[in-house]
């Protein structure tokens, strides 16, 4: 019996164990991680790309937050002799990115099956850390990674969307079947790499007003932008908002999926002034 069936997975933290082998070999081939790289794979699970991983690259260091599977993964890799294997038994949300890149130069690269619960704020953390992460090769469900690659106009496209696609270019690697997992999940899932090193050409002014911006435009997806923004920033006046988007040429009435990143910045820059606490108005 394989390991992957004798453990019973835990649904509340969306463990899926990936066992087929093919789909295992296309992750790393596609992933294209280099014999010197220094790797974080996020749940390791049972090792099932953990122990391919550690052949092709110098160090993997896996994160897990269930205990069981750690004391597992840690003899197993002992009894096959796996010495470039470290393993961190901490939840991967709590984890420092930065204190783990520090011994390997400060620059690592990112893999993992990420669980549906965590795909957010794991993707704030990456955007956050992104001075150490050079690229990540993540699976999420189907729905999530459609998400990240979505274009305006798509009713998939969202803040997600252009927050990740700012600060990464993002590429759909492999669609990977439900029975490539053990237990199955509901859907289907997409691996997308996210490659720090290629932002949008284009920056900001103000990065945090950006954020913000976003944030604002998608909160009320059937509403038109001057009223999702006035609806998330009541203290604004709307007359000064709509001067600021008229100034970035921005039509107030358009909703906030039909607006390109490019977009956003100009409306950003349009309303920079409300997030200057020098200044009572615009």
């Amino acid at each position: 019996m394989k390991a992957s069936h004798s453990f019973r997975a835990r649904k509340r933290l969306g463990q899926h164990f990936l066992r087929d082998s093919s789909v295992i070999r296309q992750i790393i081939r596609r992933a294209g991680f280099e014999p010197d790289a220094v790797v974080v794979e996020i749940g390791p699970g049972l090792g099932a790309l953990t122990f391919p991983l550690a052949e092709s690259v110098r160090q993997v260091i896996g994160i897990e937050k269930d205990s069981r599977l750690t004391e597992i993964l840690k003899d197993r890799l002992i009894e096959k002799g796996i010495q470039n294997v470290t393993l961190v038994n901490q939840d991967v949300l709590k984890a420092d990115l930065g204190e783990t890149a520090r011994p390997f130069g400060g620059r690592i690269l990112v893999i993992g099956n990420l669980p549906y619960n965590i795909s957010s704020p794991f993707l704030e953390k990456l955007i956050q850390s992104r001075e150490v992460v050079t690229r990540a090769v993540l699976m999420f469900q189907a729905e999530v990674g459609r998400r990240l690659v979505a274009s305006p106009g798509n009713k998939q496209y969202g803040a997600m969307t252009v927050l990740a696609q700012y600060h990464a270019r993002i590429s759909p690697l492999i669609e990977i079947p439900k029975e490539a997992f053990h237990p199955p999940p509901k859907v289907k899932s997409l691996v997308v790499e996210l490659d720090f090193t290629r932002p949008h050409p284009t920056r900001a002014g103000n990065e945090e007003a950006f954020k913000k911006v976003v944030k604002a435009a998608f909160s009320h997806r059937r509403k038109t932008l001057i009223n999702s923004i006035k609806g998330t920033f009541s203290e604004w006046r709307q007359d000064e908002i709509l001067l600021g988007m008229e100034k970035s040429g921005i039509d107030p009435k358009k909703r906030a999926e039909m607006l390109e990143i490019d977009d956003f910045i100009r409306l950003t820059d349009g309303l920079d002034c409300f997030f200057d606490k020098a200044r009572a108005s615009c």
